[in-house]
């Protein structure tokens, strides 16, 4: 391929949206005013952006945890400015979703790539989790409306409740869901050592949806 057509090839799309994916592992955020980031997570960018660390949750949902910050292993920064702002978390596959008014989501924080600013968020462990599994599961609670950029080791399988699902393997589920730890001793004996494995988390009801991905992640460790 000639190197002007290997340029034009793999130049940046036109596009309406204001999330738009150049590629199943590259998220082009078309930036007029703000968005938050993962920290890290930006590759490029053109235009006149800035960027800030957030050292602490902001927006809040009503119900949620108001006191846990980003220092429990998600750090976010928000890109304020007009531009386009080029964002990838270590060749995973970016999941784009649009959350209606009053929708919400609740995201391993190990998989938030990218959200809009109008978006309320909360960061915080989840229920008593966190005591409960070592290592701690930290979580961003999104409410809508507004985009957000999820991403996954993989392709993603969406289940429904009832289902228990391995902690490292849980991407994000559904704000109507409120899951439990679950305990299976026997797996722990079956492949004979202790082990995170035996520790499980439990979605019961009729509604809602969990998102798995094949791939056992490493939760963030508490500070």
């Amino acid at each position: 391929m000639e190197l002007e057509e290997f340029a034009a090839a793999n130049a940046p799309e036109d596009g309406t949206e204001r999330f738009q994916l150049e590629s199943s592992k590259l998220l082009d955020v078309d930036l007029d005013g703000s968005a938050m980031l993962k920290a890290g997570s930006m590759v490029a960018y053109t235009g006149d952006v800035t960027f800030t660390g957030k050292g602490s949750a902001e927006g809040g949902i009503t119900g949620f945890l108001k006191e846990k910050a980003t220092g429990e292993g998600t750090p976010v920064m928000e890109a304020e400015g007009t531009g386009h702002v080029y964002v990838a978390d270590q060749g995973k596959e970016i999941q784009v979703l649009d959350l209606d008014p009053g929708q919400r989501l609740s995201v391993n924080g190990n998989d938030v790539l990218a959200f809009e600013a109008q978006i309320d968020y909360e960061i915080g462990t989840v229920g008593s989790l966190g005591a409960t599994m070592s290592g701690g599961l930290t979580n961003v609670f999104l409410e809508g409306p507004g985009s957000v950029a999820i991403t996954t080791h993989g392709d993603p399988l969406v289940l429904t409740p009832p289902v228990k699902t391995d902690p490292d393997a849980t991407v994000a589920w559904s704000g109507s869901l409120s899951p439990s730890a679950s305990v299976n001793r026997n797996l722990s004996d079956m492949i004979g050592q202790s082990s995170d494995e035996r520790y499980q988390l439990e979605f019961t009801g009729t509604d809602g949806f969990v998102i798995v991905q094949p791939y056992e992640e490493t939760q963030p460790q508490s500070q």
